[in-house]
């Protein structure tokens, strides 16, 4: 049975209070798929959440070009893998790049445009959806596919 978390993001300067209050429901779960449109935030809430995760503020930044970035966390020395999807054209690039390796890893998995690559994600992927709303705020809904 999944169990949904809303957070409410109403501005830039509420990010880093999302991203520790998202910390709180991470659990076990290690791949995360991000959703929503365009300019929704989704790269600006990964790399909060990963400053608060201990990763140097200026290390991250969009794996746009690269598909994959990778981080350690300067606190607990975690491993953090930041995918970028948009660009993959099919499934057997992410395959060929090795994302089904990244995903057992163990490693906290974090990924942008997941719609690209869907078949190949695991069965207890967080879905994470960022709305827009219209006020400018944003909604981020965490959906865990199941209860740990």
């Amino acid at each position: 049975m999944s169990k949904k978390i809303e957070i409410a993001i109403p501005s830039l300067e509420a990010l880093p209070g999302a991203a520790h209050e998202f910390m709180q429901h991470m659990g076990d779960y290690t791949v995360y798929a991000f959703y929503g449109e365009m300019g929704a935030g989704k790269t600006t809430f990964i790399a909060e959440l990963c400053r608060a995760l201990g990763v140097e503020s200026d290390a991250t930044n969009s794996p746009s070009f690269a598909i994959i970035n990778e981080y350690r966390s300067d606190t607990t020395a975690e491993l953090i893998y930041h995918f970028d999807c948009y660009r993959l054209e099919n499934e057997a690039e992410a395959v060929d790049l090795g994302a089904e390796d990244y995903f057992d890893s163990g490693a906290l998995c974090l990924i942008e445009w997941p719609e690209r690559i869907e078949d190949l994600l695991p069965d207890d992927t967080v879905e994470v959806h960022i709305t827009v709303n219209d006020d400018g705020s944003r909604t981020l809904t965490m959906e865990l596919p199941f209860e740990q």
